[in-house]
């Protein structure tokens, strides 16, 4: 299989959709196609998540989950490497630098 640069889910269950395609549900994870772990570092057969390679990553920080989604928990380490650094934006600042 082909390395994919766009993350996909990877679940702890799935279910039926309205349509009859199976999509994922309980805790979701961001995973790169191709790849034997999570975005996050998860293995995907020591920890049993379901991969759903037809189902983008499409989850931001201010998204409200409601018990009527079946998504139940997204991961917040994943959030964060998808959404990566804002343009321009370093990871330290020097405050006192030396002469």
């Amino acid at each position: 299989m082909r390395l994919s640069s766009t993350p996909a889910v990877a679940a702890s269950s799935e279910v039926p959709g309205a349509d009859g395609v199976r999509r994922p549900g309980g805790e979701v994870h961001a995973w790169l196609p191709g790849q034997n772990q999570t975005v996050c570092g998860l293995p995907l057969s020591r920890t049993r998540l379901r991969r759903f390679p037809h189902v983008p990553f499409e989850y931001s920080a201010t998204d409200q989950l409601t018990e009527a989604d079946p998504e139940g928990y997204v991961c917040p380490r994943c959030l964060a490497a998808k959404q990566g650094r804002r343009p321009g934006e370093k990871g330290w600042v020097r405050h006192n630098p030396r002469p």
